[in-house]
């Protein structure tokens, strides 16, 4: 009897702890769910399930200290250039840019945690750094980066403003993907997200995410890339 009592404890045991663990991974899952609709929405879930893997905002990864650190090296070298309202490949309106190889100690630091969360351990990087300054009524056009320019990941830093952008898979335009990139947010795009999606930042009079309005301002982007293998 004592035996049998012992193995009865031992089952409901083991119940027990599956079942806390069916909870708490249900609990992530929706604590995920629940901080991604901060930052993700799209036009159904299977599109959504599509990208969820290879698509993140992380809100708030640099300081607005930090943000005051990039825009203080950055700024004198953009002030000199005039904003374009053309592109060699008609995918951006209202831009003007610039790469960067030297930074100083704290964008440094910046640049380290960006490239630690975002690309894969010893990917080789495209060294300058790419600084792209939209105007108010600046924007990027739908396209699809070219393979002979960039790998696998993209991650930029937003500053001065929030935008959207919009991801739309290549074979069907009536599917979108709308990503939120807050002020001093990272976003990383992905392997099947990076091309075989175009991506685009709105304008500001198309600038609303899940049906509330995001004023664009002036925008900086700051961005790595890895280097094609």
């Amino acid at each position: 009897m004592t035996l049998l009592i012992t193995v009865v404890k031992q089952v409901q045991r083991k119940s027990f702890q599956r079942l806390l663990l069916y909870r708490f991974s249900s609990y992530n899952g929706a604590l995920r769910k629940g901080s991604e609709s901060k930052w993700l929405c799209g036009s159904s879930q299977e599109i959504l399930s599509a990208v969820r893997e290879q698509v993140e905002v992380r809100q708030n990864f640099i300081s607005e200290e930090e943000e005051n650190a990039i825009f203080k090296e950055v700024e004198p070298g953009l002030r000199k250039k005039r904003y374009e309202f053309d592109h060699w490949d008609d995918a951006i309106h209202g831009y003007r840019e610039t790469e960067r190889l030297q930074w100083g100690v704290i964008c440094e630091s910046i640049f380290n945690r960006v490239r630690g969360v975002a690309f894969p351990e010893g990917s080789p990087l495209l060294g300058p750094i790419h600084v792209l300054d939209l105007d108010k009524e600046g924007y990027i056009k739908p396209h699809i980066d070219s393979v002979k320019f960039c790998g696998s990941t993209i991650a930029g830093l937003s500053l001065l403003s929030d935008s959207i952008m919009r991801l739309v898979p290549e074979n069907n335009s009536t599917d979108w993907v709308d990503l939120l990139l807050s002020r001093r947010s990272l976003y990383i795009l992905r392997d099947d997200a990076r091309f075989k999606f175009t991506h685009e930042i709105l304008k500001d009079e198309e600038s609303f995410f899940s049906g509330q309005k995001v004023p664009r301002h002036r925008r900086i982007s700051v961005i790595c890339r890895n280097l094609p293998v």
